[in-house]
């Protein structure tokens, strides 16, 4: 069973536009699996997707653990993002793993593969992030 964390916050745009996809998660352990569709708008010049789409895909997995790990209590501002691109990327779907390595008191710990259609690891991320109350957090700007 899906956590229903999710459906307490509005989905950003941004998710909207990289096709977010909520496939599979465990809260207790701090895992996630989001769904996302890469689009013929997001290629580069040499037809394959270009890497700041695939850096979001990987950064909208890891922030969204994060919030699930915590039970919905916390969200993240990432601080430094560390992408490595493995292979090209082509128009279509792709699955993000992600998964909390650490949660402290001003900051969390995460890391993500993203992995396409035929299988294909095309690249990882880890992140450090600012935690945030989502108490604090403002509906209406996102």
């Amino acid at each position: 069973m899906l956590p229903d964390i999710f459906d307490r916050f509005p989905k950003p745009p941004c998710a909207e536009h990289l096709g977010w996809t909520l496939l599979d998660a465990d809260a207790e352990a701090g895992w996630i699996r989001i769904g996302f569709t890469a689009r013929p708008e997001f290629r580069n010049p040499a037809g394959f997707v270009q890497g700041g789409f695939l850096a979001a895909m990987l950064d909208d997995t890891m922030g969204p653990a994060v919030l699930m790990k915590s039970g919905g209590r916390l969200y993240t501002a990432t601080i430094d993002l560390r992408v490595s691109f493995l292979a090209p990327a082509k128009i279509g779907a792709f699955v993000c793993e992600g998964r909390v390595v650490q949660i402290g008191k001003t900051v969390a710990f995460a890391e993500a593969r993203l992995i396409d259609a035929e299988g294909t690891l095309v690249a990882t991320a880890t992140t450090s992030a600012r935690v945030v109350d989502t108490a604090k957090l403002d509906g209406t700007k996102m």
